[in-house]
């Protein structure tokens, strides 16, 4: 099979037609598999999926998708989405309006299994490739949440990846209020292999999330 070349995208403005150029090249993009920058390349056929308007206010950060994700092509679209969707108060129509929500992962496609049945880490082109592009057509976005420890470090810096992401969601009040024109809110995975993390932080409930749903609700 063919390389895919990848045509770098000129600095973007703000306009539909630039955005929607944009998503067609990372949906065509077949970096991971045909000519991979780090590791072995993708086993399976690359199924890029993001949710994405320049008018979205709220954007979602997530790891990368999972098997059933990967199946259905709809972010989130899981289990680990239902929990998501609690903990931010909306239904399943709010949550899939790209005109409000955008939906921007770490790593687009699902990157495959290890031994063990647990999901590989994001694969590391998605965000070289694409992430500052995407991020330049998000200029309404006030309010930005980073689930999981791959999220946090790119968006939070050094200190997040130092840390952890125990810490750091620990610490989410102060990194929520560094910045109010760009609320940031960093967040555990909604997996349930968090439950018993959720059963012994109950400021999370009880702290977080309200400061979280008022947010939403107030941006949507």
């Amino acid at each position: 099979m063919p390389r895919t070349t990848i045509v770098p995208i000129e600095t973007p403005s703000f306009d539909t037609g630039a955005l929607d150029a944009l998503v067609r090249s990372i949906r065509a993009c077949r970096v991971c598999r045909d000519n991979p920058r780090y590791g072995k390349p993708l086993t399976h056929e690359p199924r890029p999926i993001l949710q994405i308007s320049k008018t979205a206010r709220i954007c979602v950060v997530g790891q990368a998708p999972g098997t059933r994700v990967h199946k259905s092509g709809r972010p989130f679209d899981d289990p680990s989405g239902v929990r998501l969707r609690q903990w931010l108060g909306i239904d399943e129509t709010e949550f899939y309006d790209s005109s409000k929500i955008a939906i921007i992962p770490m790593g687009f496609c699902f990157p495959g299994l290890r031994p063990d049945g647990s999901d590989l880490p994001p694969r590391r082109e998605c965000a070289e490739i694409w992430r500052a592009k995407l991020f330049a057509h998000l200029p309404n976005v006030k309010l930005r949440l980073l689930i999981g420890g791959y999220a946090q470090r790119w968006h939070l810096g050094e200190k997040a990846a130092r840390q952890g992401v125990n810490r750091t969601v620990q610490q989410w009040r102060d990194i929520y209020e560094e910045d109010p024109s760009l609320r940031r809110i960093p967040l555990p995975h909604p997996s349930w292999h968090n439950n018993k993390w959720l059963e012994r932080n109950t400021w999370f409930d009880t702290d977080l999330l309200p400061v979280l749903r008022a947010n939403v609700c107030r941006l949507l």
